[in-house]
């Protein structure tokens, strides 16, 4: 769930302080609030909206939560992208300021008694703050970090620094893809798996993970086959005084927007959680990919880029 409600999120205007190369393509940025002052407390696992060439991109947050004075994010230059990647790499530059909101996090690292984390490539910048909370708290882990080649895999030198873990880096160009029977090999009890990562290796982890100790944040969404047969329903956004029909080819989103509610969204996918929105009455159909079994059971927030409903009318809290 959020760290903050929906509500209190944060809206900053934020500096850019400076920009490091961590490897091949990949470069940090560090974030700071213009007159010093100290920013939002965030976990590990959150991510910050960035507003970035004229999109809202999400990025997770790789620096040090004691750290309140700046945020710190990793952009993989991605040419074949929407934009947000060659605009940071090509247009940002320190002294510039963005527009952020947030941070908001839905990859929270879970109390356990030990973890495996196992990183894909960029996956590695939610992982990174993960193994350093572990290695602050005490408690055992195991990181494993898969990428193309070691020029290509950012924050070698920050992760031979954590003492607390077993940390293995594993260059593609060298080793071939990361080992997950190994990476699970004798999996405690009381451990958790964490994951971020390009969609084959989720999917992987996905059918060798024992039910329910996985967790897992994504790049994109992974293609999923539907019926077909949605049928329309009533949506009344409470606050704007406005109800609309949704039709089967239509999303909540996209219905609410053209009737004039305005509404924060980035994916339109189901995995970023720009667009969760509070759920008055009704029962959503959840899609997305980013809310645990549990919190689409209790069904008080929903990301209407994606859901539906299964009742005939939905209250929002719009």
């Amino acid at each position: 769930m959020n760290d903050t409600d929906d509500t209190e999120e944060q809206r900053l205007e934020l500096l850019v302080r400076r920009m490091t190369w961590e490897a091949d393509g990949v470069l940090s940025v560090e974030l700071a609030d213009p007159a010093g002052k100290p920013l939002p407390a965030w976990t590990p696992g959150a991510h910050l909206d960035v507003h970035v060439g004229g999109l809202v991109r999400q990025y997770s947050l790789c620096g040090d939560p004691a750290d309140g004075s700046s945020y710190r994010i990793a952009v993989l230059d991605e040419p074949a992208s929407r934009g947000g990647s060659r605009h940071v790499h090509t247009k940002l530059r320190p002294g510039q300021r963005v527009a952020t909101a947030g941070p908001r996090n839905h990859f929270v690292l879970e109390p356990a008694g030990s973890y495996v984390f196992v990183a894909g490539g960029i996956g590695i910048t939610p992982i990174l703050a993960m193994a350093r909370q572990a290695d602050r708290d005490g408690i055992p882990y195991r990181l494993v970090h898969g990428g193309r080649s070691r020029a290509a895999m950012a924050f070698g030198g920050e992760l031979a620094r954590l003492t607390g873990g077993e940390v293995t880096l594993v260059p593609q160009d060298e080793q071939g893809h990361v080992d997950l029977a190994a990476a699970l090999d004798g999996l405690p009890a009381d451990a958790l798996v964490y994951a971020c990562g390009p969609e084959p290796l989720l999917a992987a982890l996905q059918e060798s993970c024992p039910r329910g100790r996985l967790r897992l944040e994504r790049f994109a969404a992974p293609a999923v086959e539907r019926s077909g047969d949605d049928s329309a329903f009533e949506v009344e956004c409470r606050r704007s005084g406005v109800t609309v029909s949704v039709d089967a080819a239509t999303s909540v989103l996209e219905a609410v927007e053209a009737a004039g509610v305005s509404v924060t969204s980035s994916c339109r996918d189901g995995i970023c959680g720009s667009c969760e929105t509070r759920v008055l009455a009704g029962t959503p159909d959840h899609r997305d990919f980013l809310l645990s079994d549990a919190e689409h059971e209790t069904g008080g927030t929903m990301m209407i880029c994606v859901s539906r409903c299964v009742s005939d009318r939905l209250v929002l809290d719009l």
